[in-house]
């Protein structure tokens, strides 16, 4: 019995970088999972968070030569590229809301609900409340909760990757961990009453 070793992030992006699709094929497949995730974080959305992860590795493949490993990983430049395909997405849907202000409505057919749609919509509720929360942040602590509490990247890939000192993203995200705390608890308060 043979034992494969799992190559590397640099590896797979030596191989990317020289046009392999297969090894890009094989970054997709131990990154997606995370893209997505951190997409849905940053959206509330599960079917904008599938558009996300594929505009991510489609931009991922287009600049595979303009990438940048974080410590031997390519996890950190990904998750920032769907972070800056979310603000792209965000630009894109004010501007189709503007649009369809002046269409009047189409009609839904009613229909029985399926429990995933039913919890589809829970999830995308629930992550709708704690969006309102953390875009009351401000941005470099939305990007810290994003990325480091979120998508789980060290504060040592994240500080490489802002180009700022690892105590930096330390105090974003203890600062982003108060504010939300506090903001959270008044929406509770708020609830309750």
């Amino acid at each position: 019995m043979t034992h494969q070793v799992r190559p590397s992030d640099e590896e797979l992006w030596s191989s990317i970088t020289a046009g392999d699709e297969t090894a890009f094929g094989r970054l997709f497949d131990r990154y997606s999972r995370a893209i997505y995730n951190h997409a849905f974080r940053l959206t509330g959305s599960w079917s904008t968070a599938e558009d996300v992860t594929q505009t991510t590795f489609l931009v991922a493949w287009r600049r595979r030569r303009k990438a940048h490993l974080v410590a031997g990983s390519a996890l950190p430049w990904l998750l920032v590229v769907a972070t800056n395909t979310v603000r792209s997405e965000w630009r894109s849907a004010r501007r189709w809301l503007a649009l369809l202000r002046r269409v009047p409505a189409a009609e839904h057919a009613d229909g029985d609900l399926a429990d995933e749609v039913v919890a589809r919509l829970d999830d995308e509720r629930q992550m709708a409340a704690l969006l309102a929360a953390v875009r009351q942040l401000p941005p470099a602590e939305r990007e810290a909760v994003a990325l480091c509490l979120w998508s789980g990247v060290s504060y040592a890939d994240a500080a490489s990757v802002w180009g700022i000192s690892e105590v930096a993203v330390r105090s974003r995200v203890s600062r982003a961990r108060s504010r939300l705390a506090g903001l959270l608890s008044e929406k509770i308060q708020e609830a309750k009453r």
